[in-house]
This record gives structure tokens, C-alpha cells and sequence, in this order.
């Protein structure tokens, strides 16, 4: 039983910090990167459709990326969405495709990322505690009912508080990568 709650720990965790990662890849830094905006929500005939699934988006130069969108049509919609984004950036079209020119960061905007990574982080850190404290109510509930005893209790909160020590570390990891993608000119 002991081993069942704590696999479905790791698992929510793993999923935590797999979250952060995909959260993490929409930040801009100061070169282009198709995952900036691939998941951007694009409003394509009244219905939200992420901009990946309209468009191939490609990276020309270190500073530039390119949008095709698969159908025409939608090329006034994908522009409407960028504006829309908080991403900062003006879309350039000639009617075909859109060009979107990623500027370089300022030492302040770089800052306020920073700030935006380590509060991505610290979610992360929360939703870890959450997963920590609601494995330890069941392990406590179990050891109430009588179907666990009072060391198996003890012996599931030790490998809980190992593996919640893994993944709090592994998203510092994902956080400080990310720091020093966005520090770097």
C-alpha cells in the first residue's frame, strides 16, 4: 500500500516538474526558439486552437522566426494572437507568412525574467509540498485503519521526503538553467 501511494507521488511530482519545463520553454530569452510560441492560442473559426496546429514554425536566423500558416486564411487570426500575447512582439507579414523579429532583452526586461523563473520555480516547490502532504494524509489514514503499522508509517514518510528532496532539486536544476539562458547576452 505503502509503495502504491508513493508511486503515485513520483508520478504527480514527475509531472510537476515536467510542467515547468514546458512553462519555462514560453519564456522569452534573447535568441528564437519555436517553443516561445507554438503553444500561443490562436482564435481560428471561434474555436481555440494552439498555434502549432495551424502553422510551421521555423527558426531562419538566430533572431527571427517564421510562421506558415497552413491556411491562408488564418494568417489574420495568428497575427491578432501574437499582438494579444504578453510575448512583446509585432508581427510582419507580406501576406504569405510572418516574420516576427525577436529583439535582444534589456538588463532590466533579463531581471524581470529572472524574477518570472524563480516564481515558476517556487509553484513548483508548492505543488511538490501539496503532492508530499496529501501522500502523508493517506499513509496517515492507512496507519488510523490498522492497514499499515506505525514503522511502515515512518519508512513511507522517509522515501516520501527522499523522493519530494529529488524533484524539489530537480526543478532548482530546471530554474537555474533557465536563469542563465535568460543572464546570457
Amino acid at each position: 500500500m505503502v509503495k502504491d501511494i508513493l508511486k503515485e507521488a513520483e508520478d504527480h511530482m514527475r509531472k510537476s516538474v515536467d510542467v515547468l519545463e514546458q512553462e519555462l520553454k514560453t519564456l522569452r530569452t534573447g535568441r528564437a526558439s519555436p517553443a516561445l510560441i507554438e503553444r500561443l492560442t490562436v482564435n481560428y473559426y471561434d474555436t481555440p486552437t494552439p498555434l502549432e496546429q495551424l502553422a510551421n514554425i521555423s527558426v531562419p536566423e538566430s533572431q527571427m522566426l517564421m510562421i506558415r500558416p497552413y491556411d491562408p486564411g488564418s494568417l489574420k487570426d495568428i497575427e491578432r494572437a501574437i499582438q494579444a500575447s504578453d510575448l512583446g512582439l509585432t508581427p510582419n507579414s507580406d501576406g504569405k507568412l510572418i516574420r516576427l523579429q525577436i529583439p535582444r532583452l534589456t538588463e532590466e526586461r533579463r531581471h524581470e525574467l529572472v524574477k518570472v523563473v524563480h516564481k515558476r520555480v517556487e509553484e513548483t516547490h508548492i505543488a511538490l509540498r501539496n503532492v508530499r502532504r496529501e501522500a502523508q494524509d493517506q499513509m496517515r489514514d492507512f496507519q488510523k485503519e490498522k492497514l499499515i503499522s506505525e514503522d511502515e508509517l515512518k519508512r513511507g514518510r522517509d522515501d516520501l521526503q527522499k523522493l519530494t528532496d529529488k524533484y524539489v532539486g530537480q526543478a532548482d536544476t530546471v530554474g537555474k538553467r533557465k536563469e542563465q539562458e535568460v543572464r546570457e547576452v
